[in-house]
């Protein structure tokens, strides 16, 4: 960690403690960068992809491009994102912006395989072409999902806690009911930690690789 300089013989003023706000433009870099640092089962995805820059482009960035208003960041202290939780109210209105007013910005840079994807680059290229994959019947009960994701040395701290309860007030403040995601099954922490802020699992056929869970967005202040 950097230290200011002392540039007088009084003592430096404190650094201010870390804090959930909500998402400001200039976050945007640090955003792309906590989601490849973060995106292979909550390890670094980087060393797994030629172009791990589809990661963002799936997962995040379009989050906070179509749904500003529903991201917020964890803030170390000195104006940088360390962690993040986004997502929409209304999945289904989400995957329609997605297809008319994202992909048009960002299909150029990762054309679609013609093919059946044969690389990990490939595939993630295929969900970024097919947002309606988002709308899974089983979970039109829960119309909001989010993504969170913290960079390692600022998880188990409490702060994911803290940005799960921002956003699930968020949530509540815009009469929404019920919030869902899909996480990679094999990410055993990350279950950990969803079942220990009230998440359960949403039974849906063949789900590939992936688990849902929801929870209400009720008593998002006992989190």
């Amino acid at each position: 960690m950097q230290h200011a300089a002392v540039t007088s013989s009084s003592a430096a003023s404190p650094a201010a403690s870390p804090a959930v706000r909500p998402y400001r433009p200039e976050d945007r870099e640090a955003l792309d960068d906590i989601c490849i640092r973060t995106a292979h089962n909550g390890q670094d995805s980087r060393p797994h992809y030629a172009n791990p820059e589809i990661l963002p482009t799936i997962f995040a960035a379009p989050y906070v491009h179509l749904e500003p208003e529903l991201a917020f960041v964890l803030d170390d202290g000195q104006g940088r994102a360390v962690g993040y939780i986004l997502g929409t109210a209304d999945t289904p209105r989400f995957a329609e912006d997605f297809r008319a007013k994202w992909l048009p910005l960002v299909a150029d840079r990762f054309p679609e395989p013609s093919g059946p994807p044969s690389t990990p680059d490939e595939a993630m290229i295929r969900l970024l072409h097919h947002p309606e994959r988002m709308v899974v019947p089983e979970v039109a009960a829960y119309p909001a999902h989010l993504h969170i994701d913290l960079l390692p040395d600022w998880q188990g701290r409490g702060h994911g806690r803290v940005l799960m309860r921002t956003f699930l007030r968020a949530l509540w403040d815009r009469g929404v009911q019920a919030v869902h995601l899909s996480m990679v099954t094999t990410n055993t922490p990350a279950r950990a930690f969803y079942d220990r802020l009230g998440f359960h699992e949403i039974a849906v056929p063949d789900p590939g690789p992936v688990t849902h869970l929801g929870r209400t967005t009720k008593q998002f202040n006992r989190l």
